[in-house]
């Protein structure tokens, strides 16, 4: 089962880097608005080899397959939104996927931010 989202780049956030416990790591994120009556914005990120096998580019179409992950801290949890995969143009919007899973954001018009 593979989860997807489609929609268009509209910002390219400054790629970030340090040193963990488990050596370098560098990550970037983008901004991802959703087509429709009711567009949504979607901060997704992409970490290590997958910013430069998987380029973006600004105002492009993209199909980004995402992993969903959420982990605790002092008492707040916190949800990334990871790229593992970005399909660009004619098969970023024309494909069918198997086992396709719709990301649903909620009702229509419900914009109020839970925080």
């Amino acid at each position: 089962m593979d989860l997807h989202i489609t929609g268009k780049v509209i910002k390219i956030l400054e790629e970030q880097s340090g040193k963990g416990k488990n050596g370098p790591w560098r990550k970037r994120d983008f901004i991802l608005e959703t087509p429709g009556e009711y567009p949504r914005k979607v901060c997704i990120t992409q970490w290590g080899d997958q910013i430069d096998k998987n380029s973006v580019v600004q105002d492009e179409t993209v199909t980004a397959f995402i992993d969903i992950q959420s982990r605790e801290y002092k008492g707040n949890w916190y949800t990334d939104v990871k790229a593992w995969k970005i399909e660009k143009g004619a098969a970023a919007q024309g494909g069918e996927p198997a086992d396709d899973v719709v990301i649903d954001f909620g009702a229509e018009g419900d914009d109020e931010a839970p925080f």
